[in-house]
């Protein structure tokens, strides 16, 4: 049982299709707002926190300028009223240029 207004892991975090909307969104949003061009790449977390709707707090790798960042993202979605809005959107820092996933390594393998 989930508690209201804690943070947990979201289910079926990376192979979700909602999730991976949700981050374009977030990304397409901040482009908007900062005049940017930052390109989706993937998520790398995804958690929510139930509040009036859900607050997702996501992970992304985004591609901006050719190198490859994190940033942290905080959507806010009430499904029954038809609304979502990026509330946040702040860099978490830059990716080395190769990772295992990158290479198809996976841990312990």
């Amino acid at each position: 049982m989930a508690t209201l207004g804690g943070v947990r892991e979201s289910q079926g975090t990376q192979n979700s299709t909602q999730i991976d909307s949700l981050a374009r969104f977030a990304v397409e949003e901040h482009n908007k707002k900062e005049n940017a061009l930052l390109e989706f790449a993937r998520v790398v977390k995804a958690e929510e926190q139930v509040v009036a709707g859900t607050l997702h707090h996501l992970t992304l790798e985004v591609i901006d300028a050719g190198r490859k960042k994190l940033y942290e993202a905080k959507v806010w979605v009430k499904p029954w009223m038809n609304f979502k809005e990026l509330q946040e959107f702040k860099h978490a820092g830059d990716v080395p240029t190769l990772t295992p996933s990158d290479l198809g390594v996976k841990k312990g393998g």
